[in-house]
């Protein structure tokens, strides 16, 4: 998790730094590449996290898996899981199936956060204390 979270940290300060050098339209259409790629480099970091922890209902974890595979698979369509039972109304960007998935930095940083959180609570081993 650590190299992860360092990852997409330095990503974000790389953007930023460009963000704050230059404008235009440019800076729009990278925008939406850059943020997109990085929610595949998230789910690729786990790709290996084990779904009966993960659960189907509709999570950070769930939605990072079927934003990836959209983006990678099917065009930046958001495409349907059959695995996983999404609604929504509940899911941090609330795409609905059909949609074109386009990141912002802020839409980004929010689901990155809200996927750490969720990778911390369900995978990470409890302290013992001796």
């Amino acid at each position: 998790m650590d190299a992860c979270q360092a990852n997409i940290t330095g990503q974000l300060k790389a953007y930023n730094e460009l963000l704050a050098q230059t404008n235009g339209n440019a800076v729009e259409n990278f925008e939406l590449l850059f943020f997109n790629n990085l929610v595949v480099v998230l789910d690729a970091f786990f790709v290996h996290r084990l779904r009966g922890l993960e659960g189907k209902y509709g999570n950070p974890l769930n939605e990072v898996r079927v934003l990836a595979n959209s983006i990678l698979y099917n065009k930046s369509i958001m495409n349907e899981d059959n695995t996983i039972k999404m609604k929504p109304e509940n899911s941090v960007r609330k795409l609905k199936l059909g949609h074109t998935i386009k990141f912002t930095q802020p839409q980004f940083t929010l689901l990155a956060k809200m996927f750490f959180e969720e990778i911390q609570k369900k995978y990470s081993q409890p302290k013992v204390y001796l």
